[in-house]
């Protein structure tokens, strides 16, 4: 039922106009029941908050657009009516297993699952996957496995019920990609100026967080397929106001292996917390690994520190 309430949705949306702009991409909205927003770099990507979830860290509320945004995107592969999809679906622990057993029995690869904060409750786990097919029948068959978690598409949930006393309404988001503003930079409680001067890069407003991306200097490729930006190849670093002019920081780095550790001396160093290093994909060029972080302090003083550890990475002129 769930399912043909996201079908009917998406008709109206279709019906005002907000299609995709091409065949493969309509495809993909009505084999999801989502539709999704055209990128650069060729990239079709639905974000699927989890907007179900609440979660705090630290006496923190998390805001689905700081860490809890699961999201899929698709890029066209080779000359064919064929793509590429990559994503993060963010799960609570009782998910994985039936999540996993729709995509691996539908040919979808596992690339990671692994934890990107900690003492979050409740606990959530990062699901990243690989796939490539028929638009309509891959965005189908990751429909069907999202169908065994509770991840909301638009106003309905995929499948399954909440776990009790853990659920409410929460703002929209994508997660840590380059975002649409939702709102001007003034709404939120925070000197973004005084943050972007520090990081040496402008963000953008998404769903009440500040949201910052630093592209690297050179472009991954993975399977010999360029990854842009918004396939998660981007440094991503989001803000969200605690109060009193102090922010709640995660995200993640994106590192080659002699990065890891001058990376891992200067956030210590700053006060900030590495809570996660780990693989996002399995035939990457070159090899990189995703360091993600944690801290809840002066944001001033926050961003001074992860331009230190940005001055380790080799990333993109600004």
């Amino acid at each position: 039922m769930s399912r043909l309430l996201a079908s009917i949705a998406l008709l109206g949306v279709l019906a005002t106009g907000a299609s995709a702009a091409e065949p493969w991409q309509d495809a993909i909205a009505t084999g999801l029941g989502k539709p999704g927003t055209a990128m650069p770099g060729g990239v079709y990507r639905v974000g699927l908050p989890r907007t179900d979830l609440t979660v705090t860290l630290d006496g923190v509320q998390l805001k689905p657009s700081l860490a809890l945004g699961s999201w899929l995107a698709f890029v066209r592969h080779g000359g064919g009516n064929e793509v590429m999809v990559m994503g993060d679906l963010v799960l609570t622990e009782d998910e994985v297993s039936p999540v996993m057993k729709r995509l691996v029995e539908n040919g979808v690869e596992i690339t990671a699952i692994h934890n990107h904060l900690l003492r979050a409750s409740p606990s959530t786990l990062y699901m990243h996957i690989s796939g490539h097919g028929e638009p309509g029948k891959l965005a189908t068959v990751l429909a069907g496995a999202l169908g065994a978690s509770r991840t909301p598409f638009g106003g309905e949930t995929a499948g399954g019920s909440p776990p009790s006393g853990k659920t409410e309404p929460a703002s929209a988001g994508e997660g840590p990609v380059p975002a649409k503003a939702t709102a001007p930079d003034q709404a939120l409680d925070l000197d973004t100026a005084a943050i972007d001067v520090a990081i040496g890069r402008k963000g953008k407003v998404n769903g009440g967080v500040y949201a910052v991306s630093v592209p690297r200097s050179e472009t991954p490729k993975d399977h010999g397929m360029t990854v842009p930006e918004a396939m998660g190849s981007a440094i991503a670093i989001n803000f969200q106001p605690t109060g009193g002019g102090k922010a709640a920081i995660t995200g993640d780095f994106v590192l080659t292996v002699d990065e890891v550790n001058p990376v891992i001396k200067a956030l210590r160093a700053n006060g900030i917390e590495v809570t996660a290093l780990h693989n996002h994909m399995l035939d990457d060029e070159p090899r990189l690994f995703f360091m993600h972080f944690w801290a809840n302090d002066d944001a001033g003083k926050l961003a001074k520190g992860l331009r230190d550890a940005l001055d380790r990475v080799k990333v993109a002129k600004g």
